[in-house]
């Protein structure tokens, strides 16, 4: 659904088609989101449209990105002692 909400806006049933659920599901899904800040719903007489929140995720991106020389040095290293093992092993 996320990545729906990237595209614009869109309504409950647009943001639950290509998934098995019923609209009540989606709007569970959707009640999730809004409440980890994530997205917001707007009435239109009986449409409820849908809207991104991009600020939490971009929040999200740069404290993930001041982890990123971290986690590649590692997972250099693992590979590195995978390989040496496995060269080792054989």
């Amino acid at each position: 659904m996320l990545s729906r909400l990237v595209a614009g806006s869109a309504t409950v049933s647009e943001l639950a088609e290509p998934f098995a659920i019923s609209l009540a599901g989606a709007s569970k899904h959707l009640r999730v989101l809004e409440d980890a800040g994530l997205a917001s719903r707007s009435v239109d007489g009986r449409v409820r449209r849908c809207q991104l929140i991009v600020e939490p995720l971009r929040d999200a991106g740069a404290w993930i990105a001041t982890y990123q020389p971290f986690w590649e040095s590692t997972l250099d290293a693992l590979a590195g002692y995978v390989s040496a093992s496995d060269d080792t092993n054989r």
